[in-house]
């Protein structure tokens, strides 16, 4: 596993950060649309 990493630190720090930004709009987008069903579930 260690092999695949690439040597340059910079490469690993843009990957780092790629994958925390997907990580933290999955759960802006999951939380609402989790907020929209509930506010349609409370106007019926």
């Amino acid at each position: 596993m260690l092999d695949l990493l690439p040597d340059d630190p910079v490469i690993i720090v843009v990957v780092v950060i790629l994958l925390s930004l997907i990580f933290f709009s999955y759960l802006l987008v999951r939380r609402t649309i989790l907020e929209f069903r509930e506010g349609m579930d409370g106007e019926r």
